[in-house]
């Protein structure tokens, strides 16, 4: 993703380093020595290492390395331990590069779309690119700023990529893409005053990102996934993806299969892809419920999972499918339900305390209370378990007990 942070310019009296020098002290030998001397440094004592190492090595390699040895142990979630520490980060593209997970799906559609040469736009420290160069993938990889785009380098080279990565620092709305089988864009979704909702106030608005997108046989555009359904061009396919049960973003793609709609669940993998359907008819709760995944009802499937599964609502309002079949799907977690009750907080504290409840996973949809001040309030003791749903059902506040049903 791009990065918005300005780079230091150089004190033109002191002849102060800029911040790309700072980074570049870290590609010395000793500046790499330092970090893997950090690797496995404790946060808590960084003052006093701080304070040894300075006896030895300049102080401001030091505080480089201690804040690069922080982005690294952050980066682990989203790059795993071993390419982590490895790779060089910045604090914005901690936050924003794409998850390795997602980024190699995506990389692997691409590749089965039979693209060779791609332009990354807002490439920012480089983790598609480098998805993307694994998967065959010959790389521009373009961002404006010249810190973010010395990171993206140093990246390709630490992963041994720099064959297929070129990193180039330039404004993606100045370069050239024909030549190039596919265009990757990832637009700033972040200002400065935190995240950005509207596509045309991204860092480059939307509608720049989808005309460039129409100029190559393949794209996809990075977008938020609470994007407005009707803000999707027609020549598009969405694709929402979720990672472990948690929607991390939803993609335009272009020269695919326009109009259709999407969801992803990663790891496995399983795609579930609209058909069209109406919108489930309302049922009362039958003996199982199932929860679609984020995902699901992001590309607004939930019909689709309720067809799936033989079931309806619950509720117009709420994306909670219920039926009186159990039909495993990745697409949804099921629960068995034992107890449909109107909610009052007197009657589920008894009924947990008299089933010993002294586990209990609290879900909400379409509630006002609060799990955890809900959790307080139960004093929860025993041995057993259960789920508890807060919900409305037909239009009434519910809340369901049951228990997870195991695939």
């Amino acid at each position: 993703m791009h990065e918005n942070g300005a780079v230091p310019a150089p004190n033109a009296d002191t002849g102060a380093p800029t911040a790309v020098d700072t980074f570049a002290a870290l590609l010395t030998d000793e500046g790499r020595r330092l970090l893997e001397e950090l690797r496995d440094h404790d946060p808590a004592r960084e003052l006093a290492v701080a304070t040894r190492l300075r006896r030895d090595h300049p102080a401001e390699l030091v505080s480089a390395a201690l804040g690069q040895a922080r982005l690294r142990q952050r980066a682990v979630a989203k790059f795993g331990t071993e390419d982590a520490y490895r790779m060089y980060f910045t604090p914005n593209g901690v936050e924003q590069a794409t998850r390795a997970s997602v980024a190699a799906y995506r990389a692997r559609r691409f590749a089965g779309l039979g693209v060779r040469r791609l332009a990354d736009l807002c490439c920012g420290i480089g983790g598609d690119a480098i998805a993307l160069a694994r998967a065959g993938v010959s790389v521009l990889a373009v961002d404006r700023d010249p810190l973010t785009c010395a990171v993206a380098r140093a990246n390709a080279a630490a992963l041994d990529l720099s064959d297929l990565i070129e990193v180039r620092c330039a404004d993606v709305t100045e370069v050239g893409v024909s030549g190039y089988d596919a265009v990757f864009v990832d637009p700033a979704r972040r200002g400065g005053r935190g995240r950005i909702f509207d596509p045309e106030a991204y860092s480059p608005p939307l509608s720049w990102a989808v005309e460039a997108a129409r100029t190559a046989p393949h794209a996809a555009l990075k977008i938020a996934p609470g994007v407005p359904h009707e803000a999707i061009p027609e020549d598009a396919e969405a694709e929402w993806i979720s990672d472990g049960g948690d929607v991390k973003e939803a993609v335009l793609w272009f020269g695919t299969t326009p109009g259709t709609r999407r969801a992803t669940l990663l790891p496995a993998g399983t795609t579930l892809t609209g058909t069209g359907l109406p919108d489930p008819a309302v049922r009362p709760v039958g003996r199982y419920l199932y929860e679609p995944d984020g995902a699901v009802i992001r590309a607004h499937l939930v019909a689709d999972v309720a067809a799936e599964v033989s079931g309806g609502l619950i509720d117009e309002t709420i994306a909670y499918v219920t039926s009186d079949e159990l039909h495993p799907t990745p697409y949804a977690s099921a629960y068995e339900i034992t107890d449909v009750l109107p909610f009052n907080l007197k009657k589920l504290k008894a009924l947990v305390r008299e089933r010993g409840i002294g586990v209990a996973v609290i879900k909400k949809r379409g509630s006002a209370v609060e799990p955890e001040e809900l959790r307080k309030k139960l004093k929860l003791e025993g041995v057993n378990s259960c789920v508890i749903v807060l919900t409305r059902v037909a239009g009434a506040p519910t809340m369901l007990l049951g228990q997870p049903v195991q695939a």
